[in-house]
């Protein structure tokens, strides 16, 4: 009788919670809009070849409509044999492998061993399934350890695909296309960087968010090797060899605006008029 009359609390009953969706409904009608996600834009992509795996990505970061860096590194350290090219948001990226890389330094040193890669995936997993997507970091993880070389994916949301070929971002359709053309078992290491910086280049030049330059890093069992700026494909065009050179007073001031604390000669917000706009020194052409 006593386990009849008990009965749970809706909060206790797990599930999906739907009890915002006609407020919500309600507050989007009378003309509220809700935020949206920012948009981000990158290409990531890897690949396993007979003797390691190659990572690849872009440099470029945005910020909304804006370029906010044209040489950032999206190729993260994990372990001294595995390294993470990120995609997402740029904060999460970097926290997460951190987080993980020094997560694994400590385990090297409390087992006396080579960290794993597929150690590495599971710690990511389930780091990012208990945040349920809400840290925007989406992965392609590469590493050679006592198994051979290694490549998987993770999503925000902690699943995760292991391939011989993966990408990754807003042109991973791009750099894909390049991947199931011409993609084949038994590249050497010359021809797999080849191919990883023609899936950059297609996405550096078919998707808005990815551009600038690429970077690989090629991962076998005699160690790693990080290539910053392998390709620049989008050189600036003109550059002043001479370069930019203001000397001082070539803006004239005209009036100075200040506070101080501690002059005790001049009262606050004192309006000082300047006489002559430019030091004596500098010579003034009209």
């Amino acid at each position: 009788m006593a386990s009849a009359m008990y009965g749970k609390d809706k909060d206790e009953r797990g599930g999906f919670n739907f009890d915002h969706v006609r407020r919500n409904n309600m507050l989007h009608s009378s003309g509220l809009q809700f935020k949206a996600a920012m948009k981000t834009g990158t290409t990531i992509s890897g690949i396993v070849f007979k003797d390691g795996v190659v990572l690849g990505a872009d440099t470029r970061s945005t910020n909304g409509d804006t370029v906010a860096d044209k040489n950032c590194e999206k190729i993260h350290y994990i372990a001294p044999n595995i390294y993470c090219c990120g995609a997402g948001t740029a904060a999460d990226t970097e926290a997460v492998t951190g987080m993980i890389a020094s997560n694994l330094e400590l385990h090297r040193m409390a087992t006396k061993r080579q960290s794993r890669v597929i150690t590495s995936l599971t710690m990511l997993k389930t780091h990012l399934f208990k945040y349920q997507g809400q840290i925007g970091a989406a992965l392609v993880l590469g590493g050679f350890d006592l198994n051979g070389p290694h490549l998987f994916t993770v999503y925000p949301h902690g699943s995760s695909d292991a391939l011989p070929f993966a990408t990754m971002g807003s042109g991973s359709l791009a750099a894909m296309a390049v991947f199931e053309s011409d993609y084949r078992e038994g590249l050497d290491e010359e021809e797999a960087k080849e191919l990883v910086a023609r899936s950059i280049r297609a996405g550096i030049f078919n998707d808005l968010g990815s551009g600038s330059n690429v970077d690989l890093c090629v991962i076998t069992k005699d160690g790693v090797k990080y290539l910053r700026n392998h390709e620049t494909p989008n050189k600036r065009t003109y550059a002043r060899t001479k370069g930019y050179d203001f000397p001082p007073g070539t803006t004239v001031l005209n009036r100075r605006n200040f506070m101080t604390a501690t002059a005790a000669t001049l009262p606050l917000n004192e309006i000082v008029d300047i006489s002559n706009g430019a030091p004596e020194d500098v010579v003034m052409t009209e």
